[in-house]
């Protein structure tokens, strides 16, 4: 069953849309993951996050890619990494994180509406 929230409650959760520009294997994590640098631009700026995506992404192919992040959290310490923000995605058939993206261009720092 779906939880029932209220407009208000989905109101205050940023979810914006962010460039990678920076993505990296991070050893110490307990499970395979990357470090990512999203830049959701000026107004907000870049923010870590670490995502569990290394079996579907290469660091390669995910330079320039927009991605959708929940940006107002509170920080988190995932190992050495203080995480800022929580890169969105959904996990398929086989257990593998997918990229929650946009799939037209839409201006860096947009919230989801």
């Amino acid at each position: 069953m779906v939880e029932t929230i209220s407009w208000d409650d989905f109101a205050r959760v940023e979810l914006r849309v962010g460039r990678i520009i920076s993505a990296a294997p991070f050893p110490e994590a307990r499970k395979p993951a990357y470090i990512l640098h999203v830049y959701f631009g000026p107004e907000i700026g870049v923010k870590k996050s670490s995502a569990q995506i290394t079996n579907l992404y290469r660091p390669e192919d995910l330079i320039g890619k927009l991605v959708v992040a929940v940006v107002n959290f509170p920080k988190k310490q995932v190992g050495p990494l203080m995480s800022e923000c929580l890169v969105t995605g959904f996990v398929n058939e086989s257990g593998d994180v997918v990229l929650c993206v946009p799939d037209k261009p839409v201006p860096l720092g947009s919230k989801l509406i």
